[in-house]
């Protein structure tokens, strides 16, 4: 039953893995595309034109300065990176100890870092998107992630099973 545990908790931290790398690589290939709603978010454009009034009562949140804006890009690129990191290590440590070759409980403690990094990642987003009233108008980036703190979430879960 071990086995068939840890390969359940393999396949769950691989494919978080996988998705978080894919994004990582595109947003180290093409900024672009993600750091432009990075910058909507913080300064609130869409709200500003589709919600005047109620952009008014909080325009003073809105972050307007690109350097800041890119800062915060960059450093949510960079914790994507060491999840990436975390996640892999876990990966091959619960590999390992399906074969025999490492503790199955390091493997766990191991994975159980990238999926909380992982899940710290989308649940940051949700708190600093809500900071910036993102349900306004970026319903679907909102959506996302609070499905990806969820797959976190249950994947945490899962390794925490031994």
């Amino acid at each position: 039953m071990d086995v068939t545990i840890l390969l359940a908790q393999l396949v769950a931290t691989g494919a978080i893995a996988a998705w978080l790398t894919t994004g990582l690589r595109d947003n180290l290939l093409h900024p672009a595309l993600n750091e432009t709603y990075t910058a909507e978010v913080f300064s609130m454009a869409r709200m500003r034109s589709e919600y005047p009034d109620a952009f008014e009562m909080v325009a003073h949140r809105a972050i307007t300065t690109r350097s800041t804006q890119q800062l915060a890009f960059r450093a949510v690129v960079a914790a994507e990176a060491l999840a990436c990191i975390l996640l892999w290590v876990g990966v091959v440590a619960l590999l390992m100890a399906m074969v025999g070759t490492a503790a199955a409980e390091t493997a766990r403690v191991l994975a159980l870092l990238g999926a909380t990094a992982f899940t710290a990642i989308w649940a940051g987003f949700l708190v600093v998107g809500n900071y910036f009233y993102y349900w306004f108008c970026h319903e679907g980036a909102q959506n996302t992630h609070y499905q990806m703190t969820l797959w976190g979430l249950g994947t945490m879960i899962l390794i925490s099973l031994s």
